[in-house]
């Protein structure tokens, strides 16, 4: 009976045990047929969007357009998001091992989802370590971004997580997955990418990077705030140095390096990109404007637009990243230690930096320069009364300002700010290259951040006496001189009525004295101002303006003989062209700065071809070159050959002496009142053009000593040709100019040997001498 009983309880027992197995069977198949139906639900879409075939193939994303110069290195960008992709081939194996050693062991093991990983997940709730794959982080980074904080909501994208991951890994390579990963990381800073971090944070291509600086962007990955490694240095070496454990867990490094360069200091080379900042910045701003019409006129094949902020197109330029810094440079040094002496000699100057101008003038500057200004404009659009704007500009406030020691923190009415900024020399500077017209480099002011008028093409000056070559050019082609002829250096006076000219014309040298006969190859060394006047009156202004207009300069010029003498407004690009046609022995090549433009695919969407243009012969063009060589074998710009100077100081003239031995062609210029000093220098491969002066007129150097062009401008040409030469990657010539075959002009002046000395240009006029 008892065991009746027994086996009753038995059969109980076993029956609920089946009951129970049953039950758990149903729940598991239940939950596995709900996991399958969330997955596919998931994968048809019925929990939001997911990516087509299509899309997958070609994923939406915000590219850079990229600036790349002729020696292939990146000049600036173009971007919504700072983000330029790179292939697989372009990543260092010690980033690859470090990502895949601290982000995902077992990448190459798995399809999309690592299973252990998710597994370890569930079971710990997440703290034993995250399920996502590289190739999830991919997915997640392409299709949906941060995880959502609702439970309900992170749980279905990362359903969607796992959908997108498999089809990912079916249709592209592990190597593919790993750049793409990498390439849509945002990693602060204006950094999306590895090729923008590589940059921003350590100056260099991804395939530059140590083991050490590939550690950090991989520590980054975790949280690129939290151990970022300008803004928490700590918590990013605390970060790399858990990554070089994980490679060495992984046999990637031995325990030996692990310990070394754990040991390391944190290392970085912190350099921001933006629009404002960097290299060739007043280039890069031309080159926005040029491509936002371009893209008007080169629709896609759809018939849309290209947008230069997201279709990552690739802008090929000529410009040359070596020469561009060298420009730079040279800018810096010899425009820093100029502006200390203006600031000087304005120092007790009441109407500072203004000189000789009325209270009236000065108000009506002020006035015009208070209105053009973003305050104003930003007050007017919201709504301000001018009166209240006025008020505005003389109540002081909190500013950071431009000072060629750094930025500086202080406080001034905005006013005051104009007037201290009216007190900066500008300059424009262009180098080209005379046989293709490519431009290698590009300087349109001191600092685009604080002064973002470009003076290379978009700030035509009076060029004074560097005009003069144009007038001599025309007297060689229509009168048949020859540098070895004579002129009169004497009293000379244009009647009115000539030439349409309302009084009598008088123009004198700046010295007040008269040479006598002299050879036109000295006249224009020694920028005499009669020979010029007196070839302008045999030629007439008209021949003068037609061949500047041969020579590209598209500037209103006056057909008047005033011009002669260099009163008329041209701009650098313009004047740089014209002089490299003489060097170009007379084949007038138009300033080129693209040469393609391709599409993200590498697809070629433009290419420029040069199209040279005869303007004149090929021996008048030498003899004007070899008329530029006596300037400066004897003339403005013999400084530029010697080691001592007539000038009353040099410690303002950068980099003197120059001690050049190699042939130059050049002219120097300097306007009336000192407001504008140029010089234009050529070797037979490399034509410089710099202008040196303040934005407004009315500000300039007291006097000819430091506001002239062989002092203001020329100093930047010799520090930069200096470090051009001292670069011998770049190969510039210093060989003789080429001598046609045949010469048809004779250029043997023996007989009129000249003393090497310095002097000051000689076109410092006052206006009413300029026929204005």
């Amino acid at each position: 009976m008892a065991t009746n009983k027994k086996s009753a309880a038995n059969n109980k027992q076993e029956e609920n045990f089946s009951k129970y197995i049953k039950a758990f069977w149903k729940i598991y198949v239940g939950m596995v047929v709900l996991a399958v139906l969330f997955f596919l639900f998931a994968s048809w879409g019925f929990f939001g969007h997911m990516p087509t075939f299509e899309e997958l193939e070609n994923p939406e994303s915000n590219v850079a357009t990229e600036i790349i110069s002729s020696d292939g290195e990146t000049l600036g960008k173009f971007y919504l998001q700072n983000r330029t992709p790179v292939k697989f081939a372009d990543l260092p194996d010690n980033l690859v091992k470090a990502l895949v050693a601290t982000e995902d062991e077992r990448y190459y093991e798995h399809s999309g989802v690592d299973a252990r990983g998710t597994l370890r997940a569930i079971l710990t709730l997440g703290r034993g370590g995250g399920a996502s794959t590289i190739t999830q982080q991919l997915a997640k980074n392409l299709f949906h971004g941060e995880g959502s904080k609702n439970l309900v909501m992170r749980v279905i994208q990362k359903a969607k997580e796992y959908v997108i991951a498999t089809r990912l890994e079916r249709q592209y390579t592990k190597d593919e997955i790993i750049a793409m990963y990498l390439n849509t990381v945002d990693f602060t800073h204006n950094a999306v990418g590895i090729r923008s971090a590589a940059k921003v944070y350590f100056g260099k291509e991804p395939k530059n990077l140590t083991t050490e600086e590939a550690a950090v962007i991989v520590g980054m990955l975790k949280n690129p705030s939290l151990y970022n490694p300008k803004s928490h240095p700590n918590n990013s070496k605390a970060r790399r140095n858990v990554v070089f454990h994980q490679m060495e867990k992984n046999d990637f490094i031995t325990e030996e390096e692990k310990v070394a360069l754990q040991n390391k200091d944190l290392e970085m080379h912190y350099s921001p990109e933006s629009h404002k900042e960097g290299v060739a910045t007043y280039f890069r701003e031309y080159l926005r404007e040029f491509m936002k019409k371009w893209v008007e006129d080169n629709p896609k094949e759809d018939g849309s637009t290209y947008d230069i902020y997201r279709d990552g197109l690739k802008i090929y330029v000529t410009i040359d990243s070596r020469m561009q810094k060298y420009a730079e440079e040279a800018v810096q040094e010899h425009l820093a230690n100029l502006q200390e002496e203006f600031f000087l000699q304005q120092k007790n100057n009441k109407n500072a930096p203004f000189i000789n101008i009325s209270k009236e003038e000065t108000e009506k500057i002020m006035e015009r320069a208070m209105k053009n200004s973003d305050r104003w404009r930003m007050m007017k659009d919201e709504g301000k009364s001018e009166a209240d704007i006025k008020k505005s500009f003389n109540v002081k406030t909190k500013m950071r300002i431009f000072t060629w020691k750094g930025e500086k923190d202080t406080i001034m009415s905005p006013m005051d700010s104009i007037r201290y900024y009216k007190n900066f020399l500008q300059t424009g500077m262009m180098s080209m290259r005379p046989e293709t017209g490519h431009v290698m480099a590009w300087v349109g002011g001191v600092d685009y951040k604080y002064f973002q008028y470009d003076h290379v093409a978009q700030g035509a000056r009076q060029v004074g006496s560097t005009f003069k070559p144009f007038v001599y050019a025309t007297a060689i082609e229509q009168l048949h001189i020859r540098p070895c002829d004579s002129i009169n250096d004497s009293p000379f006076t244009m009647p009115r009525g000539r030439y349409g000219i309302e009084a009598d014309w008088t123009p004198r040298n700046s010295d007040g004295e008269f040479r006598g006969m002299i050879p036109y190859s000295e006249a224009l060394a020694k920028s005499v101002n009669t020979a010029s006047a007196k070839l302008m009156d045999r030629v007439g202004p008209k021949t003068v303006v037609d061949l500047t207009h041969k020579l590209g300069i598209t500037s209103k010029i006056p057909e008047q003989p005033a011009i002669a003498l260099g009163a008329v407004d041209v701009t650098v690009s313009e004047m740089v062209a014209a002089y490299s046609t003489f060097a170009n022995k007379g084949l007038y090549m138009k300033p080129m700065v693209i040469t393609r433009i391709e599409d993200k695919n590498g697809v070629v969407l433009y290419q420029q071809v040069a199209k040279p243009v005869e303007v004149m012969n090929k021996d008048i063009a030498y003899t004007v070159i070899k008329l530029l060589e006596g300037v400066t074998r004897s003339g403005s710009g013999v400084r530029l050959r010697t080691g001592k100077s007539n000038a009353a100081s040099y410690k303002r003239v950068t980099g003197h002496p120059y001690q050049f031995t190699n042939p130059i062609a050049g002219k120097t210029g300097t306007t009336q009142n000192q407001s504008d000093g140029w010089f234009i220098g050529m070797v037979p491969d490399l034509a410089t053009g710099v202008w040196v002066g303040n934005d407004d007129r009315a500000a300039h150097f007291k006097s000819i000593t430091y506001g002239q062009g062989a002092t203001m401008a020329l100093p930047i040409w010799a520090i930069y040709m200096r470090k051009c030469y001292n670069d011998e990657t770049l190969k510039v010539s210093k060989k003789e100019f080429e001598r046609p075959e045949s010469l048809s002009i004779d250029l043997d002046c023996d007989d009129h040997k000249e003393t090497v000395k310095d002097s000051v240009d000689t076109n410092v006029e006052p206006m009413d001498e300029f026929g204005l």
